[in-house]
């Protein structure tokens, strides 16, 4: 009877210690997984933030009274990149230095020509 009893209590100590240290395991595995996630952007944040950056940009450059109709402002990480036409020559370096002076821009890729500005 005693040694029914013996390996009751052995076997109850061994599943506990078990349980124990599967716990343990568990934790410190989410700790390990969620550390590099929660640091690194997923793609679609990234997505939104680059919109946004040419949005501002284009926003920006419309505020400084540059037609903004027939011009692409695209962001990527920082780096703006600016295509299409523009009515005038001087507007060409006048809105890659409003694109420069936008939070948030670190370079500016000036890419617009002078085009004729239909009805």
């Amino acid at each position: 009877m005693k040694s029914v009893q013996l390996v009751k209590i052995v076997g109850s100590m061994l599943a506990v210690a078990a349980a124990c240290h599967a716990y343990g395991q568990t934790s410190d595995m989410a700790a390990m997984a969620s550390g590099p996630e929660a640091a690194a952007p997923s793609a679609k944040s990234i997505r939104v933030a680059n919109r946004q950056l040419s949005k501002k940009v284009s926003d920006a450059i419309s505020k400084a009274g540059i037609p903004t109709s027939k011009i692409a402002a695209v962001a990527k990480g920082g780096k703006v990149t600016l295509t299409g036409s523009v009515p005038n020559a001087d507007q060409i370096s006048r809105a890659g230095d409003v694109a420069k002076g936008v939070a948030g821009v670190a370079s500016v890729d000036n890419k617009l020509s002078v085009g004729y500005q239909g009805q």
